[in-house]
C-alpha cells in the first residue's frame, strides 16, 4: 500500500472512531461489547499481510470428479486463510447503510492465497472474510487461469468465486464464455448452469450446463450439447471433453455427422477429434451416404483413413448392393468397398425374396464398380437357400451375373438330390436359381428310400430348374445312369443300368419322366428279385444328407464330412469317348440327328449352351418310366 493511501485510510478509521465514542451505546451494546473478545486491529491486519506459504495453499478436495462443486465446504482439517486488502485509491465507511462493509474504489486488489483478484469498487466484509466486486473483474491464479466478468461474491471461507455477467475463464488456450460462473478455487473447478460456450484450437462446446475442472483440462458438459468442428458436429446429452488431448468421451447417446459422408452413432467410447479416430462401446454404428452402415458391439473407427474394426455380434449391411456381412470380427475398408469378416462369419445377399445364407471360416469382399460386388469363401463353406443347399471348402460370388462358384468337394442339394462333382456353379436370373453345372467328376443321387437310390455319373452335368424345381438333367462324356423304374402304382419294377456318351433326364412333379441315351447307348434291366447289395450302389456314391444346412441356422453347424475321391464309372469295352475335337466330329457325324432335335454342344455353363432336349432318333434310346410292366 503506497503511503498516502495509508495516512487517508489511517484519518478514516480514526474519525470513525471519535464517532462512535460521542454515540452512547444501548445496555445491548454494551453487553456485546463487554464480551466481545479481543482481536488484532484491521489496520495491524492491512500493514503486515504475511505472504502465501505451502502451508497457506489451499488443498485439492479428493474425488473432484464426483463430488458436487455446489456443496463443496471448508475441510476441518484445512485451516481458513484470510482476505488481504492490497491497494485502493478510496476508502470510506457508512454505518447506516452497511455497517460491516468497507467502500473501496480505484484499481481495488485483493489477495487469497496464491490467488489476485482485481475490480473497479468493492464492498469489503472483512469480519466475515468476503468481498464484493464491481466493474472490470479480474481473478488471476498462477500463470495460467484468468477469470473475467462485471460482478464477483467471493467468500474466502469457501474460496467460492461467484462471478455473473460477461463471465470468460482464460485457461492456457482454453475460453469459457458463460453469462454466470461459480468457481470453486478449493476444488478448482468452474461451473455454469445457464448456458455455456468452451473454445480451444479447432472446437467449440455448448451446453446448459458444464463443469470445467482448469487443473485437469477436463470439461464436462450436460444436457444440449453440441460440438462443432470444421470437418463435422456431435451433438450429445452428456458429453465430457478433455481440452488437452482434445478427446471426447461419449457417456449417453451421442452422434456425430460428417455432412452428406458419415453419420457415426454411439452411446459409451471415446472420439479423438484431432486425429478423427474413435472407439465405440454401446449400441454403435457408422452410416455411409452410400448405403453402407456397420455396427457391433464394439467398434474401431478411422474416420480420416476410412478403416473400420468392430468385434461381437458385428453387421455389415449394403443396403445399395442388398448384401449384409455378419461375424464377430469385421475388417472395412470405404476405399473399394473391402470388407473382411470371420469368427462365425455370414453373407446374406437379400436381393430378392429367397435370401441367400453363405458362412464361411473366412469371408472377403470387394466392390468392382458402383454395381457389382465379389466375396470369396474360404474353408468350410456352407450354403442355404430354400431351393438349393450346398457346402464345399472355397467359393466365391458375384453381384453381377449372380453366379456363385463352388470348389474343392462340393455338394449341393434340391429337393431329394443330391449333386457332387469337381467344381460347380449355380446360375441364378432374377433371384431363382436357373441351373446348376458341375465340372469334372459330375455325380446325381435321388432317394427313393433309405436303400435305393437313382443314380447318375459323367464328366460334366447341367440341371434345370424352373418354380424351384428340378426339370431336366444333361449330362456329358462317360454317362453312366442306374435307376429304379416304377410302375402305375409307384411299385419297383428292377434295377437299370445304362452307359451312354451323353444322357439326359427329363423329370416331372420331382419324378423321373424320361432317359434319354446317345450315341450308341447300352442298358441293363434287371428285375428286383435278382438285383444283389453291389448292384445298388455306382462308383463314387456319397451319401452326404447328414452334412446339408436343412435351415438358415445350419450354415453355423460344422458336421464332420466324407472325405471321398469320386471314381470315373466304368467303361463299355471297346468304348471309345469323343475327348478330342476330331474324335467327337466323327461320333456327331454317325449319329447326327434331325434339324428339330439338335445333338447338345459342350455345356460350358453359357446361356447359349442350352438347346432343345434329343429325342429316340439316329442311334438313341429313350426310357420312359411310369409304364407298366
Amino acid at each position: 500500500m503506497r503511503v498516502t493511501d495509508f495516512w487517508k485510510y489511517h484519518i478514516f478509521r480514526v474519525s470513525v472512531c471519535l464517532l462512535c465514542a460521542m454515540a452512547t451505546p444501548s445496555m445491548a451494546q454494551q453487553n456485546k461489547l463487554q464480551m466481545a473478545p479481543q482481536t488484532m486491529s484491521p489496520m495491524q491486519k492491512t500493514m503486515t499481510p504475511p505472504p502465501p506459504t505451502a502451508t497457506t495453499q489451499p488443498k485439492t478436495a479428493p474425488n473432484v470428479k464426483t463430488k458436487s462443486p455446489t456443496t463443496t465446504a471448508t475441510s476441518a482439517a484445512e485451516p481458513k486463510t484470510p482476505v488481504y486488502l492490497e491497494n485502493a485509491e478510496t476508502f470510506s465507511y457508512d454505518q447506516a447503510r452497511n455497517a460491516d462493509a468497507q467502500l473501496l474504489k480505484g484499481n481495488v486488489r485483493f489477495r487469497h492465497d496464491d490467488a489476485y483478484l482485481y475490480c473497479d469498487s468493492a464492498y469489503f466484509y472483512e469480519q466475515q472474510n468476503s468481498f464484493t466486486a464491481y466493474g472490470h473483474v479480474r481473478i488471476v491464479q498462477g500463470d495460467t487461469l484468468f477469470i473475467y466478468g462485471d460482478v464477483l461474491y467471493y467468500d474466502g471461507n469457501t474460496k467460492l468465486a461467484r462471478l455473473r455477467r460477461n463471465v470468460r475463464m482464460n485457461n492456457r488456450d482454453v475460453t469459457l464464455v458463460t453469462d454466470s460462473l461459480n468457481y470453486d478455487r478449493m476444488a478448482n473447478v468452474g461451473y455454469y448452469y445457464t448456458g455455456g460456450k468452451l473454445y480451444d484450437e479447432s472446437n467449440v462446446l455448448t451446453s446448459v450446463f458444464g463443469h470445467y475442472y482448469p487443473g485437469e483440462r477436463l470439461a464436462v458438459f450436460r444436457h444440449d450439447v453440441l460440438l462443432t468442428n470444421p470437418n463435422f458436429t456431435m451433438d450429445a446429452d452428456t458429453l465430457k471433453y478433455n481440452t488437452e488431448s482434445a478427446v471426447a468421451e461419449i457417456v449417453g447417446p451421442t452422434t456425430i455427422v460428417y455432412a452428406q459422408e458419415t453419420t457415426i452413432y454411439s452411446e459409451l467410447g471415446y472420439y479423438n477429434t484431432r486425429t478423427e479416430q474413435s472407439l465405440l462401446r454401446r449400441n454403435s454404428s457408422v452410416k455411409h451416404v452410400d448405403g453402407q452402415t456397420l455396427t457391433g458391439d464394439s467398434i474401431l473407427y478411422n474416420k480420416r483413413q476410412g478403416e473400420g474394426r468392430a468385434y461381437k455380434h458385428v453387421v455389415l449391411n449394403d443396403s445399395a448392393k442388398q448384401m449384409s456381412f455378419f461375424g464377430h470380427f469385421v475388417y472395412y475398408k470405404e476405399e473399394g468397398d473391402v470388407a473382411l469378416a470371420y469368427d462365425s462369419a455370414l453373407m446374406v445377399e437379400h436381393s430378392t425374396p429367397d435370401t441367400i445364407y453363405l458362412n464361411a471360416d473366412t469371408l472377403y469382399a470387394y466392390a468392382v464398380d458402383s454395381t457389382e460386388k465379389v466375396v470369396h469363401a474360404y474353408h468350410n463353406v456352407r450354403m442355404f437357400r430354400h431351393d438349393v443347399q450346398a457346402v464345399c471348402d472355397s467359393a466365391n460370388y458375384n453381384t453381377r451375373d449372380s453366379v456363385l462358384h463352388l470348389m474343392q468337394q462340393p455338394v449341393a442339394w434340391s429337393g431329394n438330390r443330391q449333386i457332387t462333382g469337381d467344381t460347380m456353379h449355380i446360375y441364378s436370373v432374377n433371384g431363382n436359381v436357373e441351373r446348376l453345372q458341375v465340372v469334372g467328376a459330375a455325380f446325381v443321387c435321388e432317394q427313393h428310400d433309405s436303400l435305393h437310390y437313382n443314380q447318375l455319373s459323367g464328366k460334366e452335368l447341367v440341371a434345370y430348374l424352373s418354380d424351384r424345381e428340378l426339370r431336366q438333367v444333361n449330362i456329358r462324356g462317360n454317362a453312366v445312369s442306374l435307376y429304379f423304374p416304377l410302375d402305375n402304382d409307384s411299385v419297383m419294377i428292377g434295377l437299370n443300368q445304362t452307359e451312354s456318351s451323353y444322357l439326359t433326364v427329363y423329370l416331372k412333379q420331382q419324378k423321373i419322366d424320361r432317359i434319354v441315351l446317345f450315341p450308341s447307348p447300352t442298358g441293363v434291366l434287371t428285375p428286383m428279385e435278382m438285383v444283389t447289395d453291389d448292384m445298388l450302389r455306382m462308383p463314387g456314391f456319397s451319401w452326404q444328407a447328414d452334412v446339408r444346412p436343412d435351415t438358415w441356422q445350419a450354415v453355423f453347424d460344422r458336421p464332420e464330412r466324407q472325405k471321398t475321391t469320386a471314381q470315373q464309372p466304368r467303361r463299355r469295352p471297346g468304348h471309345v469317348e469323343p475327348d478330342d475335337t476330331e474324335t467327337a466330329d466323327k461320333q456327331k457325324q454317325q449319329t447326327t440327328p434331325t434339324d428339330t432335335q439338335q445333338m447338345p454342344a459342350r455345356f460350358d455353363g453359357g446361356s447359349s449352351g442350352r438347346t432343345a432336349a434329343p429325342g429316340g432318333v439316329g442311334g438313341k434310346t429313350t426310357l420312359k418310366t411310369n409304364t407298366s410292366r
